[in-house]
């Protein structure tokens, strides 16, 4: 007689997020019938946090976690949620007093945040600076001021910018504050691969560093260039030969001169020995495996150990 075949052990994953926009953190749903919108009590590096359910339970094998996942404590009641908003009102004022003792202290440093936890047992400062910054004396001064446990966490332009929030220059909230959860590695190879001006006031975001967005596209750029003529070719066209002096990706066509001197605009399609070649192979982009950086994307979708743990960095550090 056969052996049954064995059934790989399964585990209840949920994903809680802390912010908005913030990266989602994978925890064991511990046998909470959860929904998505329910808030929660869950141990993260900060200690005990309130985070909002983004993602319901659901079964993962348990080889594929990485390692074993923290519970969640339980459901968070109105009590907490009352706790936790009067903790927040109280935020700002806190930035005030503090700024005012960086003042003091003459620290060169410019402060982005500050966050309580939702019981109030630790304030986070969230700062930028050109350099590292000695603030011992100023933690142990906000320490008696605030009587509560006091953290300090520098942190880079995209982060600030992130917490800030803002308008692009396209119009739109910026992608880090509405929905880009993680930073992908953007380099000015990617403004070159699109034909975009290497002006840096140009591709620069209100961070000052090259915008998020050259890295969704660019992929798309790569593969489409890969199935065109080059720029100098020599190819065949409806008017005749002719050498190629431009492509044009959006509009997957290529400019071309004419032995005459003309120069004319041929979709690619009518270009000879074009018309039905292939697209190539994906060609890695070299911006992380987290996708391209658009909302709902799955391309690069990991499983649930490729997401920070809870006891990883917060969810605006990178």
């Amino acid at each position: 007689m056969k052996d049954a075949p064995q059934v790989a052990p399964t585990a209840q994953v949920v994903g809680v997020r802390f912010r908005p926009a913030g990266r989602i953190y994978y925890y064991h749903a511990a046998g909470f019938a959860l929904k998505t919108g329910q808030w929660v009590l869950v141990e993260s590096q900060k200690g005990i946090e309130c985070g909002r359910v983004v993602i319901a339970p659901r079964e993962v094998e348990a080889a594929e976690l990485g390692g074993e996942l923290k519970p969640v404590l339980r459901l968070a009641e109105e009590d907490d949620l009352r706790q936790m908003l009067a903790f927040k009102a109280k935020e700002k004022a806190v930035l005030r007093h503090c700024a005012e003792r960086i003042e003091q202290h003459g620290l060169p440093m410019k402060l982005a945040e500050a966050e309580y936890t939702y019981d109030g047992s630790r304030l986070t400062f969230y700062f930028t600076a050109e350099q590292r910054v000695d603030f011992r004396a100023l933690v142990r001064d906000l320490a008696m001021l605030f009587h509560t446990r006091i953290e300090l966490r520098q942190i880079g332009a995209r982060d600030h910018a992130k917490l800030l929030g803002g308008v692009g220059v396209c119009g739109k909230t910026l992608c880090c504050s509405s929905w880009l959860t993680e930073f992908n590695v953007v380099s000015i190879k990617m403004a070159k691969e699109q034909g975009l001006p290497l002006n840096i006031t140009k591709i620069s975001g209100v961070c000052g560093r090259l915008m998020c967005c050259l890295a969704y596209e660019n992929e798309n750029y790569i593969e489409a260039k890969a199935r065109m003529p080059e720029p100098g070719m020599v190819i065949t066209t409806p008017e005749g030969l002719g050498r190629v002096t431009g492509i044009n990706v959006p509009r997957d066509s290529v400019e071309v001169m004419l032995e005459s001197g003309v120069v004319i605009t041929v979709p690619v399609r009518e270009v000879e020995g074009y018309e039905d070649r292939e697209p190539p192979k994906p060609v890695s982009s070299g911006h992380g495996s987290g996708g391209c950086g658009k909302p709902n994307c799955r391309k690069g979708q990991h499983h649930p150990q490729a997401v920070p743990s809870p006891a990883s960095s917060p969810d605006i550090l990178n």
